[in-house]
C-alpha cells in the first residue's frame, strides 16, 4: 500500500521495521464523551478482540478512559491521554504503537502530534507512534456541533451521539475547527505535516432500510438516528461528519465501499466489528 512505502521510505536507514514485533502495541481511542468503560461501552470486546490478534504479543493493548468532553488540550483530554498512553508504553515496553482513533478522538491525538513542547511527555509518545488509524475523524468539525451548540431541534435528538453542550462539542463547530486547524493543529492543507502518519477512514453513507441487513451492524436505531440527521449534512457523510472533514487532515486510507464489499460505515458502525473492518485494522499491525 502507499501508506507502508511512505512509512518504509522515512524508515529506511534505521533498524525499524514495519512488521509487528514483540513490542508492538496498539492503543484504543475513543471519541466525545468521558468514558471509564471504553472497553465494554465505546467499542466492545468484539472490534478490541479482533484487532489485538494481529499483535505478537496479544496483550499488548490498551483502551483509553479519559473525559473527552473537555477541549482537546485540557488535562482531562490530551493530559489524560498523555498519561495513559506513557504509562501503557513503559509498562508493556512498547517500541512501536499503533494509535485507533474514533471520531473527536483523532484531535485529541492530533493535538499531541501537533504540539510537541505542550507536554513533556508528548516527544516519547510521539517517539514511538507508529501512526495513527483514524476512524471517522472530526477533523474540521461538524455541522451538528453548531446545530446542538444553538439549542436548536438537535439537541434532543444528538444527545445519544454527542452528549450536550460540552465543550468538545463546542470546539468541533465548524468555524472553530477551521481555527484550530489554522493556528495550533498541523495535518490540514496550507499547514505542516504532522510528525507520523495520520490515515483517515471515511464512511460516506447510511444504511437505514428495515430490511436492509446492513442496517443492524452496531444497533438498528443508531442507524436510523444516523439517517435522519444525515438530511443537515451533505451527500457524503456518515450521518455525523461530511467526508469532507473526515478527511480534512493527514492523508485517505481508504473510504469504506472500497474495501467493505460495496457496504457503508455509518459514524457508529465505523468502531464497530462491522463489514471487515476489524479484520482491516488487524492485519494493519
Amino acid at each position: 500500500m502507499i501508506r507502508h512505502a511512505i512509512a518504509l521510505m522515512l524508515l529506511l536507514g534505521t533498524t525499524t521495521t514495519l512488521a509487528a514485533t514483540s513490542g508492538t502495541g496498539v492503543a484504543f481511542v475513543h471519541g466525545t464523551g468521558s468514558q471509564t468503560n471504553a472497553y465494554d461501552d465505546y467499542w466492545q470486546p468484539a472490534i478490541i478482540n479482533t484487532v489485538r490478534q494481529g499483535l505478537v504479543n496479544q496483550a499488548n493493548y490498551t483502551v483509553i478512559n479519559c473525559d473527552f468532553t473537555q477541549y482537546m488540550w485540557d488535562s482531562r483530554a490530551a493530559g489524560c491521554l498523555a498519561t495513559q498512553l506513557t504509562n501503557f508504553i513503559n509498562s508493556r515496553n512498547i517500541t512501536d504503537l499503533v494509535v485507533i482513533t474514533h471520531s473527536n478522538g483523532g484531535n485529541v491525538m492530533r493535538w499531541i502530534l501537533s504540539n510537541p513542547t505542550w507536554d513533556s511527555r508528548y516527544p516519547n509518545i510521539i517517539a514511538k507512534v507508529r501512526w495513527v488509524n483514524a476512524l471517522a475523524p472530526s477533523s474540521a468539525g461538524t455541522p451538528l456541533a453548531d446545530a446542538v451548540t444553538a439549542g436548536n431541534v438537535f439537541e434532543s435528538a444528538l444527545g445519544w451521539l454527542l452528549g450536550y453542550k460540552n465543550d468538545a462539542v463546542r470546539m468541533q463547530q465548524v468555524s472553530w475547527m477551521a481555527q484550530y486547524n489554522q493556528n495550533n493543529l498541523y495535518g490540514t492543507s496550507g499547514r505542516p505535516a504532522l510528525a507520523k502518519g495520520f490515515w483517515s477512514v471515511v464512511g460516506t453513507d447510511v444504511a437505514s432500510g428495515i430490511f436492509s441487513s446492513n442496517a443492524y451492524c452496531g444497533g438498528y436505531a443508531q442507524s436510523v438516528g444516523l439517517e435522519i440527521t444525515q438530511n443537515w449534512l451533505s451527500g457524503c457523510s456518515d450521518g455525523f461528519l461530511n467526508c469532507t472533514s473526515q478527511q480534512a487532515a493527514g492523508s485517505l486510507w481508504f473510504r469504506d465501499t472500497t474495501r467493505t464489499g460495496g457496504k457503508v460505515l455509518n459514524h457508529n458502525q465505523s468502531r464497530r466489528d462491522c463489514f471487515g473492518l476489524q479484520n482491516i485494522l488487524r492485519d494493519d499491525l
